[in-house]
């Protein structure tokens, strides 16, 4: 079972995004190539400021709303690599 993966991007308009995925380099590869999220087309270069993995699409959608809802500092002090979820 693929692990899910959350994660933040910072757009080259500083601008910040965050989903979710079971293939971070896949799914980056579609930002870059436009065919990712429509938030993301035309924004890029982007950066991977933070990641965090979860054992299930549940539990990665769930800290994807929370990651949402904070504001930009909140999501900027989570800091970037990645780190363990549950």
């Amino acid at each position: 079972m693929p692990e899910w993966v959350v994660y933040i991007l910072r757009c080259a308009d500083q601008t910040l995004y965050t989903g979710i995925t079971n293939d971070l380099p896949g799914r980056l590869s579609a930002h870059e190539s436009g065919k990712g999220a429509k938030y993301t087309r035309g924004r890029g270069p982007f950066a991977v400021v933070h990641t965090e993995t979860h054992p299930t699409r549940g539990a990665a959608l769930k800290r994807e709303a929370a990651i949402k809802a904070l504001d930009r500092a909140g999501k900027l002090a989570l800091g970037s690599g990645p780190q363990e979820g549950g």
